[in-house]
């Protein structure tokens, strides 16, 4: 285990005997705040430069907004936690050859943006002020904590689209909880102080946000039966994971895939990949190209494809 980690698990459980008031506010600080803001790199400037560049003022800082093409049918892309919009770069040609008209954007405390960070509540409502000023979309492209967002913005914000491609998506909000307390191997005490936080801090007076900021699924567990978009949503859906994927558990898009495809009027694809990760799926060839074509031809195969495999490399 990296030392660096190591220090933080031992330094906050052994201050969550003492006051878990104070572990639990450390804890908080590591959990809202972005380890860092990533780059652009070098192969995805020649598409960010031909982009046009607006803001969105949001939460506590200023989103940036990128849009090419001629405003004909728009498409949508929604990054994820600690990444940025030009991590589409390759899709974004794809689009652009195609006629269509990519729009993406840097969430306060990622890429470009302002800010030191941003919640799910900042990316519903960057979604739902693009979809106001460039909707309805054909389609809407999201990634990891980008999925949860995006269901939470057409279920609140009657977001409009016709299609939905969820790429390695977070299946709810306390999945990333949970997530960053097991990566940390903080105690359960922790975990209760962190929510706790969580919901007084981030989300004062936001009600349930631990089944509210879910994307569809079967909720076997609490007998809540499958979560679905409201009569804004999507009814076409393509469900991308990776098999390696060591950020999100891949049986979190294969609940999704099983939910959607259970719901009336609604039909969804599986594509199931290996080698790639949750990060660098996005800039995948094979990856964009599976998006491609089901923007392009709107409804999914019924039958999942099969896993690669081989190992493949791509930016990420």
């Amino acid at each position: 285990m990296d030392l660096a980690v190591t220090a933080v698990r031992t330094a906050l459980n052994a201050a969550s005997h003492v006051s878990p008031g104070l572990a639990g506010r450390a804890a908080f600080r590591l959990f809202r705040k972005p380890r860092g803001r990533s780059r652009l790199r070098p192969d995805e400037r020649p598409v960010m430069d031909r982009a046009e560049v607006g803001e969105i003022a949001v939460g506590g800082g200023r989103a940036v907004s990128y849009r090419w093409g001629t405003g004909e049918r728009p498409v949508l892309i929604v990054h994820g936690w600690e990444s940025r919009g030009s991590r589409f770069a390759t899709l974004v040609s794809e689009l652009l050859d195609l006629g269509l008209s990519p729009i993406a954007f840097d969430a306060p405390g990622h890429g470009e943006a302002t800010g030191e960070t941003m919640t799910i509540l900042d990316l519903r409502d960057i979604i739902a002020a693009l979809d106001a000023e460039h909707g309805p979309f054909e389609t809407v492209v999201a990634h990891s904590l980008g999925v949860t967002a995006t269901f939470v913005a057409v279920q609140e914000r009657g977001v409009r689209t016709e299609r939905i491609v969820a790429i390695s998506g977070v299946p709810d909000f306390a999945y990333l909880v949970d997530g960053f307390c097991a990566g940390l191997g903080l105690r359960a005490r922790l975990n209760r102080e962190l929510r706790g936080r969580i919901e007084r801090e981030l989300f004062t007076g936001e009600g349930d946000i631990w089944s509210r900021f879910s994307v569809p699924r079967t909720d076997t567990g609490t007998g809540a039966g499958i979560r679905t978009p409201g009569a804004a949503g999507a009814s076409s859906f393509l469900v991308v994971h990776d098999e390696d994927d060591d950020l999100v558990d891949p049986a979190a898009s294969r609940a999704l895939h099983a939910a959607l495809n259970a719901t009336p009027g609604r039909e969804a694809r599986l594509v199931v990949t290996r080698g790639l990760g949750h990060r660098r799926i996005i800039g995948d060839r094979q990856v964009v190209a599976s998006v491609r074509d089901f923007v392009v031809s709107g409804t999914p195969a019924r039958a999942a494809a099969a896993p690669d495999p081989s190992p493949r490399t791509a930016a990420g």
